[in-house]
């Protein structure tokens, strides 16, 4: 089982996203990580709350909650039916131990983050795009000591930062009474800013469900490398598969997709996710581009090797040349294979004499020419 936080450097860590779409059903949160398992996901991620201690029961669904589900149901009833006790979260990391998949989950309240940090002890916490600007519960998840993937949609740099600190701070300081002041200096310190990088990875994210690809901004996802010098990824709300592949391009090194069983299923996120053969392409596609980016060098690979000197031109007569006649532009040419001498000494065996006579395609060597005073170099000693 490949864990976050002990990643080889240029592996990508998937994340499968379960989420809410197990429907409250034990049976189907096990198909689910059987299909991320089966897809060659690093993790499968569900979410971890208490609907009462999540959202008061006045509140309205969204947009595309209404769309998907019962519309006259409050936000409340719908996440109500949507919860997973600790047995069942016991009886998921079991399963997930079993099919050498990493279990993560959400917490979305403090007593949610108790349980998978505290009883089961869970290496790693995803923390969500609703949670950036929730102060004490970041502060909490610092002190919880985990690996933390915090995504960053609807948020700005400043409000990125102001987190940062929040959990710079609570790294650095266990029981101390926070402030600005104290969290700006954590955020600002050495100590502070290695442990953000030992601890903590960005996911760029646009918060809709499914996200225009016109909304996504994926630079946006190298601008936050650049501001604060941490791991990024991508938490991806678009339809397909081709958005993941591009921010891995991009420098992601976490990918964060949801998924399902069906899509025409009821619930919240069924329709914005990715069918079980669409998560497999997916990642596929990850691993195919990771493979693809390389080290960086520009220098020939080995499967190339074997095709210079077929692909490359050697100079070769161009008619008949007679022994001490003078190599010319008119006999001359520029031909394959490369195996000979390369065309860049073409202007230096300009007016040398052959020591030998050539038939017309004869490669051009430069042990048989005379040319006073010019090193001529040849594909050979490239090659050497």
């Amino acid at each position: 089982m490949r864990m976050l936080g002990k990643k080889s450097a240029e592996a990508v860590y998937i994340i499968a996203e379960a989420g809410v779409n197990h429907n409250g059903d034990l049976e189907l949160a096990r198909r689910l990580i059987d299909i991320a398992a089966d897809a060659g996901a690093d993790a499968v991620k569900f979410q971890t709350f208490q609907a009462g201690k999540l959202t008061s029961r006045q509140a309205p669904k969204a947009a595309y909650q209404k769309l998907n589900t019962t519309s006259e149901e409050t936000q409340f009833e719908m996440l109500s039916k949507l919860e997973l006790n600790a047995v069942a979260h016991r009886l998921l990391i079991d399963h997930c131990r079993r099919r050498d998949i990493q279990f993560l989950s959400t917490p979305f309240d403090p007593e949610s983050m108790d349980l998978l940090a505290g009883t089961f002890d869970l290496p790693v916490l995803k923390i969500p795009s609703g949670e950036i600007t929730n102060g004490p519960f970041l502060l909490k998840a610092a002190r919880t000591g985990k690996i933390l993937v915090l995504s960053t949609g609807m948020s700005t740099l400043g409000e990125i930062e102001t987190a940062l600190g929040v959990l710079a701070f609570g790294y650095l300081d266990d029981n101390g009474q926070p402030s600005p002041e104290k969290m700006q200096r954590a955020y600002c310190s050495e100590a502070g800013q290695d442990a953000l990088a030992a601890k903590v990875t960005l996911l760029h994210c646009t918060t809709e469900y499914p996200a225009p690809y016109e909304e996504v901004n994926l630079r946006a996802m190298v601008t936050m490398q650049h501001a604060f010098g941490l791991s990024v990824g991508l938490s991806d709300h678009t339809p397909g598969i081709a958005v993941p592949a591009a921010a891995v391009a991009l420098g992601a090194v976490v990918i964060e997709k949801h998924f399902t069983l069906d899509k025409n299923m009821p619930g919240p996120d069924h329709s914005a996710s990715l069918a079980p053969d669409e998560l497999r392409a997916m990642i596929a596609s990850v691993r195919q581009i990771e493979k693809a980016l390389g080290d960086g060098r520009k220098i020939p690979s080995p499967a190339e090797l074997k095709n210079r000197d077929v692909a490359r031109k050697s100079l070769v007569a161009a008619c008949p040349i007679s022994k001490g006649e003078s190599f010319r532009e008119d006999n001359i040419a520029i031909k394959r294979p490369g195996t000979g001498l390369s065309p860049m000494a073409y202007w230096s065996l300009l007016n040398g004499a052959a020591n030998r006579s050539y038939e017309k395609d004869d490669l051009i060597d430069t042990l048989n020419c005379i040319a006073p005073n010019v090193v001529i170099e040849s594909n050979e000693s490239e090659k050497k």
